[in-house]
């Protein structure tokens, strides 16, 4: 009688765990999907559940921007809240000292190639893509604004002797992408260097004697070409053909050693890129 009693209660017992888990499951609180999403035939989903899920949603990554010119250390792109900032990291497997505490992305930033004592980076105000260009002193920690805060500013290479950077802008009329040349050191050296018309204009490189800029310009993905501009006069020469049926797309280019030359990759009579 006992024994029996006793199953009676185990079975009573858990019936009653059954109908608790039921009751509380009912009223766990699910996530629910955002007005554009319709979820026909969908079972509800335990808000629990999609917060465990998160961590395997969150992550992030690390991006090398550049390596510190005088001692062993690299400067990388890394999040720890909601956007990335600059770091310097000393050491493999080192701690990451954080320089950058913009609540916009600063994903970029290139060291001054002589010395390292300070880095040039560029980044917009709330995505609109309106960058502007900063020097990051790595003595003070103090940030100097570069540009002049309302034109579309895309940073471009550092000169061979390394006390000049060329980038793009759109200052002069708002839309057209022009060259311009400025000594980060010193902001009062900023200056117009080539008028260009419309947008796709990109500097690659410094000549070896700085006398020229290797320029680049995209007409589409399949067609660009490639000019040389004085840094003197400004003034540009094509050095590819724009004549011919077959588009050419050009992509990286830089100037040999001795300045004689130009390496670039290209498709010209190919169907992938290749080095020529």
């Amino acid at each position: 009688m006992m024994n029996r009693t006793f199953l009676k209660y185990l079975v009573f017992c858990g019936l009653m765990l059954f109908w608790l888990g039921a009751a509380l499951r009912a009223q766990e609180a699910v996530a629910k999907p955002p007005e554009s999403i319709v979820a026909d035939g969908v079972p509800k989903i335990p808000a629990s559940l999609a917060e465990t899920a998160g961590r395997y949603a969150a992550y992030r990554g690390a991006n090398l921007a550049d390596w510190n010119p005088a001692k062993r250390q690299m400067l990388i792109a890394t999040r720890f809240g909601d956007t990335p900032q600059l770091h310097l990291v000393g050491m493999p497997g080192g701690d990451r000292q954080q320089l950058t505490f913009f609540p916009d992305a600063v994903t970029n930033g290139r060291f001054h190639p002589s010395g390292g004592d300070y880095i040039v980076f560029s980044k917009d105000i709330g995505g609109g893509e309106w960058y502007q260009l900063y020097r990051y002193d790595l003595k003070t920690g103090d940030v100097t604004l570069l540009t002049d805060g309302k034109a579309r500013n895309l940073l471009g290479p550092w000169s061979s002797k390394g006390d000049a950077i060329a980038y793009m802008s759109t200052r002069r009329t708002g839309k057209d992408t022009d060259l311009w040349v400025m000594n980060p050191a010193d902001p009062k050296t900023d200056h117009l260097l080539g008028k260009l018309e419309g947008g796709g204009w990109e500097p690659l490189d410094w000549s070896p004697d700085d006398k020229h800029i290797l320029l680049k310009e995209d007409l589409s993905i399949n067609e660009s070409y490639l000019w040389l501009v004085d840094t003197t006069t400004g003034d540009k020469t094509a050095i590819t053909p724009r004549e011919g049926k077959e588009k050419v797309s050009y992509g990286d280019g830089e100037f040999s050693k001795d300045g004689k030359g130009i390496y670039v990759t290209t498709d010209k009579d190919s169907e992938f890129p290749s080095l020529a």
